[in-house]
């Protein structure tokens, strides 16, 4: 017997079969479809691995679970977003701990100007007693955040007039800086203008000198191209923060235990992997920015710690957060003042 097309169309034929290599569970229309939004560039290895976690998350539960990623400010700027998330119009994000910290000020707690002085230091903390005082405090606001931190680096300022050496250099200096308080802060202390302003405006924001410099992890300097408008990189290391992957309470308790361990694993997962990305990044990094024009220079840091100690920064952020998360943070920093 010969089938014609007319045949399949009229009896049926394909109705209810599966697509070659594909099963009838995974082409089902999804149970639960979540949106997942960050502020992220979309080449940026955080994206790179939640696209990977996402793919994975979908073939484990068979199609039940689809998480649609929205990254480079689609679903609005940070705080748009944590309002969503918080309302339960956005089901997953990922937020910087400083960003988050307009809604639970303990989460810059690791952003404090130079207070780690490695990554052995900073994971030893995040894994520990540092992030797990921190990711009770966001639980209070009907957020779940995920045990393991995502990276995002730490931070070095590009400019596109003079190399920073010295405090000295930063007096006056418009820096952008995301609209933290905590390092609007920091750099008025150091005797800078900052301009706060959120990440997807930070690019015109240098192109039009509404500021002339910004600070921001290498990574995030080259997936937002930033070395087009500016024309030093001077590496600080002034601060060191990461992305912590949150999902909305409503949300998450509306899904079955099973879809919860398989998402949370991948997720996890593919946080650790992201770490790995930016530690073997880092030195190609710089490399690869110097090929586009980028001049960078090796900063000791000794003077900025203390004027920011003398300028009473110290101090007044230990008041802020008190004692208790201070006290966390030097178990693993060592003394800060």
């Amino acid at each position: 017997m010969t089938f014609t097309r007319r045949h399949f169309l009229a009896t049926g034929a394909f109705a209810g079969a599966a697509l070659p290599g594909l099963s009838l569970a995974q082409v089902k229309a999804p149970e639960f479809k979540l949106k997942l939004g960050n502020d992220l560039p979309v080449t940026h290895s955080v994206n790179v691995r939640l696209k990977e976690a996402i793919a994975a998350i979908s073939t484990e539960t068979g199609g039940r679970v689809a998480i649609e990623l929205f990254p480079n400010n689609q679903l609005g700027g940070d705080a748009d977003m944590m309002s969503q998330i918080r309302s339960g119009a956005l089901e997953l994000a990922t937020f910087p701990g400083t960003v988050m910290s307009t809604l639970v000020p303990v989460t810059s707690i690791t952003g404090v100007g130079f207070a780690f002085s490695g990554y052995d230091k900073v994971w030893a903390a995040m894994d520990g007693a540092v992030g797990n005082h921190i990711r009770a405090a966001i639980e209070k606001i009907n957020v779940v955040p995920f045990a393991t931190v995502w990276d995002n680096g730490f931070r070095q300022i590009t400019t596109s007039t003079k190399p920073i050496n010295t405090p000295d250099d930063l007096k006056n200096f418009k820096i952008r800086v995301p609209v933290v308080p905590l390092w609007v802060q920091m750099f008025k202390t150091l005797g800078a203008a900052p301009v706060s302003l959120p990440l997807a405006e930070a690019y015109q924001a240098l192109q039009t000198k509404v500021a002339d410099g910004q600070e921001n992890p290498l990574a995030l300097i080259e997936s937002a191209k930033f070395f087009e408008v500016q024309k030093f990189c001077s590496l600080t290391n002034h601060s060191w923060d990461g992305f912590w992957f949150l999902a909305g309470g409503k949300a998450w308790k509306s899904l079955p235990g099973d879809m919860q361990q398989v998402i949370t694993k991948h997720m996890n997962g593919a946080a650790r992997k992201q770490r790995d990305d930016i530690a073997r990044a880092n030195v190609d990094l710089q490399k690869l920015l110097e090929g586009k024009g980028l001049v960078f220079n090796t900063v000791d840091n000794t003077a900025f710690r203390r004027v920011l100690s003398s300028g009473g920064f110290y101090s007044q952020a230990k008041e802020k957060f008190g004692a208790e998360p201070w006290g966390l943070l030097q178990q693993y920093a060592g003394e800060i003042a």
